[in-house]
């Protein structure tokens, strides 16, 4: 037999295994049904081993999904014990192998995981099928043999046998994923502990981050569609780059709002966007919770400064940073003539080149042109702030697609 047969041979005969392993460990249908009960623990790490050795594989890792943490999740002072959770994710590029990374970034208390699954198959760390993740902490798995499609859908479970919270979770996905107990299976709109996926990708050529607010995390798009700005720009790469959306809700440059938006770019700059697994660029999408945000920022120069310091970040870690000009918000509650005048002298000054190596000009692309300082009606998503799914997918289609291309773009260009 062929050494090539014989090793997808291998791979066939170890993926049944891991498919009946965890059809036992997480229940017999993929989004609803009772869980049975658990594997014995010494059942569950064999049927969890996976002879492949996925290191061995070309390609090098990127990230084909990620989400940022944002804060502790309210009620959840013990975690959630004895339950499954089920986050659907949807990806950017596709690979053979995969890895993930859980953090416990907001906990107080160890997090132990004893069961782990992407799609069907079983997650190993460290060769074990438990882990326990220090409060602060995070932990990368091991790679596991796993088809993943571009473009699609993926389910990444595992449970949390015992007490230990609170839970670092991310709100506001516009994603549905699942919460399992022994009554069934709940809906959620929250990822819990999970904030990459990476894949070995022979093809790509790294990976874009888009670090934004809420514009980037794609409130106001349908639920379930993947209608978001980044999905839009990962359908247009078309598999060249995996797309990492590092967006949070109510996210500001600098500070911290009276919101819920997580800590500021430039406290989480270092860990959502540049340590992302083959990152080459960050496309910078902050900036308006500064201005309208309670405590609003009337200096627009302070603004500028913070994202000029998230660029020469970027930069000495020897990635590109595309940033994007400030879209209009006139109608919003927060809107003033003076607000809107910090969020114009913002824009005049990321035109003018001199904040970062390339800008998109989001204003323009979204803005109505008979009343620049409002959203074209046909892209509001109703609160004159957010976009709707065609205003999602006007940014999308807006990023030129060759500079993402070019080792270093002028300050001055404009894509």
């Amino acid at each position: 037999m062929p050494r090539r047969q014989g090793y997808a041979l291998l791979i066939a005969l170890v993926a049944g295994t891991a498919v009946l392993a965890t059809a036992v460990a997480f229940g017999t249908t993929l989004l609803s049904g009772p869980r049975a009960a658990p594997l014995p623990p010494a059942e569950t790490q064999a049927a969890a081993r996976n002879p492949i050795d996925p290191a061995a594989s070309g390609g090098t890792w990127t990230a084909t999904w990620t989400a940022a943490p944002v804060r502790a999740e309210p009620g959840t002072e013990d975690g959630l014990p004895g339950r499954t959770i089920r986050n659907v994710v949807h990806t950017s590029i596709g690979g053979s192998v995969a890895r993930i990374t859980l953090s416990n970034l907001f906990g107080t208390a160890p997090l132990v995981v004893d069961q782990a699954a992407v799609n069907t198959r079983p997650v190993t760390f460290k060769g074990a099928a438990a882990v326990t993740v220090a409060p602060g902490g995070r932990v990368v798995s091991d790679p596991v043999v796993v088809p993943v499609a571009p473009d699609s859908d993926l389910q990444v479970s595992f449970r949390t046998p015992q007490a230990g919270g609170p839970v670092t979770y991310h709100p506001h996905t516009h994603q549905t994923s699942y919460l399992i107990d022994e009554r069934g299976t709940f809906s959620t709109p929250h990822w819990r502990y999970l904030t990459a996926v990476d894949v070995r990708s022979d093809r790509a050529l790294g990976a874009v981050v888009a670090f934004g607010d809420s514009l980037t995390a794609g409130t106001g798009s349908t639920t379930d569609a993947n209608a978001r700005w980044t999905d839009v720009l990962a359908d247009r790469l078309g598999g060249r780059y995996g797309v990492a959306n590092a967006g949070i809700s109510g996210n500001r440059v600098t500070g911290i709002g009276r919101g819920t938006g997580g800590q500021p770019g430039t406290d989480r700059l270092d860990r959502d966007a540049l340590s992302v697994a083959g990152a080459r660029t960050i496309v910078v999408a902050l900036g308006i919770n500064d201005v309208q945000q309670s405590p609003q920022e009337t200096d627009p120069q302070r603004i500028v400064d913070g994202l000029r310091a998230l660029t020469d970040r970027a930069h000495a870690r020897g990635l590109k940073v595309v940033g994007a000009t400030l879209t209009p918000f006139e109608g919003f509650r927060t809107w003033t003539p003076q607000r809107d005048a910090v969020r114009r002298a913002v824009n005049e000054q990321v035109r003018a080149g001199t904040v970062f190596d390339a800008y998109v000009d989001f204003d323009a692309a979204v803005r109505d042109p008979a009343a620049p300082n409002r959203i074209l009606a046909a892209y509001d998503s109703g609160d004159h702030l957010h976009l709707n799914d065609d205003g999602y997918r006007a940014l999308g289609d807006r990023l030129d697609l060759e500079s993402l291309d070019r080792a270093r773009a002028p300050r001055s260009d404009a894509l």
